[in-house]
């Protein structure tokens, strides 16, 4: 992961995109995980699924988020974790109709 959060400069279209390539794997494999441990508080939670969301949760998820990526900050972060949320909440649904 050090690897990953280090700041690069690369110099060349090709170098960019690899750079790119590894940090959208790393994002991959952490949606995998993410995703998985929502699916355990689904099942968990009395409440689950979107009836079970917690919006001040997640509003302070994204403030907590936008401290760690101030260029993005609040308003850009939100979106993309409301998409990871319910991508999570989607998956988690399918795997119990299963």
């Amino acid at each position: 992961m050090g690897a990953l959060v280090r700041p690069e400069a690369p110099d060349t279209l090709p170098e960019c995109r690899e750079a790119i390539d590894r940090v959208d794997a790393a994002l991959a494999t952490l949606l995998e995980r993410r995703a998985a441990l929502a699916g355990i508080v689904q099942r968990i939670k009395p409440v689950g699924g979107f009836a079970g969301r917690d919006l001040a949760r997640e509003r302070a998820l994204v403030a907590r988020m936008a401290l760690r990526a101030p260029s993005l900050g609040e308003a850009r972060l939100a979106p993309i974790m409301n998409a990871v949320i319910e991508a999570g909440l989607h998956l988690a649904e399918e795997r119990s109709a299963e």
